[in-house]
């Protein structure tokens, strides 16, 4: 499948201030209901991956061709731009450069890469560590030396607000900038002032992330645009969904013996064939029968 016009797509939505809405997904079922709720991109989240793919925390568990295998999933099962989440690229420049071959074969049309100490954990966990700006300043060029197609985007994030304070954070990503990084992102801003100063104080096309029960204060989309933001990432509403849906039903099944009850927090089962598309597999099975 050619990249080059969700590439194209998303360099072009990606402007400052069009705060487009980009859900995360940890697996092509997830990113079947983004697309078809009609958002026009998302982003294969590493800690979404990791809670529903390990059943464990966002603590640099998952490999880098185990993330490969679900970015490609994820691109088989829908036509949207796909932000690969690469975590700190998996080691050293090296490293991060066949970290970027992998997943832009698998279908990737943008990678973003961290500033965390390897193994990483989740941007809203304490105890977070980065590397000199100098080493990340290395990876993204190694980034940006390894991608194929010049259209594929890197997104460069900085996790140093926790670490180094805000003023900090800003300084590299500027430098991240300087380095050749497409667009940015600093994760975890403490307060309302620091997440709008952000596009204000570093010119260029931003990402920020709202996480439901995070560090970062909860800002509508509006108000987010409207400080120079390109793109809103909800990296794990889908998953924090599906999982509180999960414990509610499992816990009814279990106290009652039955469903009777809790239908209504069900998908019946001709909705479900129709998200995974089952009318368009059975006329292939006809068409080849």
């Amino acid at each position: 499948m050619s990249m080059k016009p969700a590439h194209a797509q998303l360099r072009a939505e990606l402007r400052a201030g069009a705060g487009m809405l980009m859900p995360g997904a940890g697996n092509a079922l997830a990113a079947r209901f983004i697309e078809r709720a009609g958002f026009r991109s998302l982003m294969v989240s590493g800690a979404a991956v990791a809670n529903s793919y390990l059943g464990m925390p966002d603590i640099g568990l998952v490999s880098v061709t185990e993330l490969a295998q679900h970015v490609a999933a994820v691109r088989e099962a829908v036509s949207l731009p796909i932000l690969a989440d690469a975590d700190t690229g998996f080691g050293n420049a090296l490293n991060t450069r066949r970290t970027v071959q992998l997943l832009e074969r698998a279908g990737a049309n943008a990678i973003m890469l961290e500033d965390q100490t390897y193994p990483k954990r989740c941007g809203h966990f304490d105890g977070k560590g980065v590397v000199s700006t100098q080493e990340m300043v290395s990876k993204i060029k190694a980034a940006v030396d390894a991608r194929q197609d010049d259209g594929l985007m890197i997104l460069a994030r900085t996790d140093s607000r926790a670490v180094e304070g805000f003023e900090a954070a800003l300084d590299r990503a500027r430098a991240y900038k300087a380095a050749g990084a497409d667009f940015l992102f600093v994760e975890a801003p403490l307060t309302r002032e620091e997440l709008l100063a952000i596009p204000r104080e570093v010119p260029g096309i931003h990402m920020c992330n709202m996480v439901i029960g995070g560090k970062t204060p909860l800002l509508p989309r509006e108000e987010l645009a409207a400080a120079g933001y390109a793109a809103i990432c909800y990296a794990n509403a889908a998953l924090q969904a599906s999982m509180l849906a999960m414990e509610r039903v499992l816990g009814h099944l279990h106290q009652h013996g039955s469903i009777e009850g809790a239908e209504d927090q069900l998908m019946m089962f001709a909705e479900r064939q129709q998200v995974l598309d089952g009318a368009g597999f059975k006329a292939l099975e006809q068409r080849y029968a």
